[in-house]
């Protein structure tokens, strides 16, 4: 397997009209036009911004460097995981996605199934996950014509630190309050079923093809392990919350024979190795340590909170 040098991942900002101007104090960024809704951390488009690999995009990176950067079989697969910051000022539409098997009847290579990490919750936040006991989809319908859909849905409240699952087929919304990590399937693929009265498009027929009425949404409560916790562990994903402190940097670092992402909730880290010169991965920043990763260390010198992101094994 090739060996690759761990590198961090510099963040894409997206436009997205729900979203903000000004992304202090999460992020030193700020817009005049159309406000930053989502800042993609593996995006394709995001470039590699250290290391022998640095201006590189993720795309690249993955389409030469397959069985380096994902493992044995790596060659021609896309990177497995889509993880974003989102930043709600607005309503989300309230909307759906499809499971594997429909997007791929669609022509899709798959489908989208991804969770919800809170990094942050003002009091009252909350999201809509699914529908209360007993509607029916000639109720949905109706309350679509009618303007009404919003008294329908399950509505769940966030606080800082809740883990929620989203399985393909949920339909869902998010509402102003919370700032979310959200980990996906790597798929765009969005089916808008109700907006608000907004001029959108929607997608009622697909929306409905895709929807079920009853799912494994839910919150996840973390599990402790070994000095850190398992925050979910799904078909596609798993993610856990890892304090690096002396002591627990070693864990962190044991080769996994498939591709890690670490996002630093808070604090820093310093990754080094004898065949790459020292990198930082400061606050919400992204590194990515390959599944033929170059001998590497963690620098536990200062105190910081580390997620974990694996994707599913091969």
């Amino acid at each position: 397997m090739e060996t690759l040098c761990p590198f961090r991942l510099e963040p894409f900002f997206r436009t997205r009209p729900w979203g903000f101007n000004d992304l202090n104090p999460w992020y030193n960024y700020k817009t005049e036009g159309e406000p930053i809704g989502e800042v993609w951390l593996t995006g394709e488009m995001c470039k590699a911004g250290t290391g022998p690999l640095k201006g590189m995009s993720l795309e690249d990176i993955t389409r030469q460097h397959g069985t380096g950067l994902l493992g044995p079989g790596g060659e021609g697969r896309s990177f497995p995981l889509l993880i974003k910051l989102l930043f709600p000022k607005e309503k989300l539409s309230v909307q759906v996605h499809p499971d594997d098997a429909l997007a791929q009847k669609y022509g899709e290579p798959r489908g989208k199934t991804e969770c919800w990490y809170a990094l942050d919750a003002k009091p009252g936040a909350q999201v809509a996950l699914g529908f209360r006991p007993g509607v029916t989809r000639e109720e949905i319908g109706k309350a679509i014509e009618n303007h009404s859909l919003e008294k329908l849905l399950a509505m769940v409240p966030v606080n800082r630190g809740d883990m929620i699952f989203v399985d393909a087929g949920t339909v869902h919304a998010m509402e102003p309050g919370a700032v979310v990590l959200e980990t996906q399937q790597t798929s765009d693929l969005t089916y808008r079923l109700y907006d608000y009265g907004r001029p959108r498009e929607l997608h009622l027929e697909k929306s409905f093809a895709a929807m079920q009425l009853q799912t494994r949404a839910r919150k996840v409560a973390p599990q402790s392990e070994n000095g850190h916790s398992i925050l979910i562990d799904e078909q596609y994903f798993r993610m856990e919350r890892w304090p690096v402190r002396a002591g627990s940097a070693a864990k962190l670092t044991a080769a996994m024979g498939r591709v890690q992402m670490l996002f630093v909730v808070s604090g820093k880290l310093g990754i080094d190795g004898s065949s790459f010169d020292a990198f930082t991965v400061e606050r919400n920043q992204l590194a990515v340590i390959p599944a033929g990763a170059a001998p590497w260390t963690l620098d536990a010198s200062s105190e910081a909170e580390v997620i974990r992101i694996l994707p599913a094994e091969s």
